[in-house]
């Protein structure tokens, strides 16, 4: 009877310490998910302002605009048809092609949606150029320049989402 006792206490110790590994793994397992899982929401999430406002010197105005817009890589907007003006004096007629280039699809919308406003003030912008001053590349750089200027004013202006990075003449046509 004794040996029975001493068989029936062993068998139960030893199914309690199965019982209490196994528990023990599972709780392990589980931490490790959800160590893991928190870990993989950090590193996906990031953080992008507290990175880019060390890369800019802790600029608010970019930390802003950056942590509304996401930026992708660069994109062209062509701002078909080409804009068409006349000048005073020789050459008198002007048709200039312009691409615009930007890095997010929010802008790419902010622009197609504000294209009228957009070349009614590139014209307006244009046709006070005089056809004689165009012909020297420096000029035509520094009117390059004031349209991006432009464009980058009237975006600012109606809040949009970023700005326009750089303006390019795909065509550039005066007689």
């Amino acid at each position: 009877m004794a040996n029975q006792e001493n068989n029936q206490d062993l068998d139960l110790g030893e199914e309690k310490s199965g019982k209490k590994k196994l528990i023990i793994i599972i709780a392990l397992v589980v931490l490790l998910f959800i160590g893991g899982g928190v870990a993989a929401f950090f590193l996906m999430s990031g953080d992008t302002e507290s990175e880019t406002g060390a890369a800019d010197g802790g600029s608010e105005e970019s930390e802003q605009t950056e942590a509304t817009v996401e930026k992708g890589p660069a994109q062209y907007y062509d701002m078909a048809p080409v804009f068409v003006v006349n000048m005073p004096g020789k050459p008198s007629l002007l048709q200039v092609g312009v691409n615009l280039r930007i890095t997010s699809e929010q802008m790419v919308e902010f622009l197609k949606h504000n294209d009228p406003m957009l070349r009614h003030h590139l014209l307006n912008l244009l046709q006070s150029k005089k056809a004689k001053d165009l012909l020297e590349r420096p000029a035509k750089e520094a009117l390059q320049t004031e349209m991006l200027d432009e464009i980058n004013r009237i975006v600012k202006e109606l809040s949009g989402p970023g700005e326009v990075d750089a303006l390019y003449f795909t065509s550039f046509v005066m007689q």
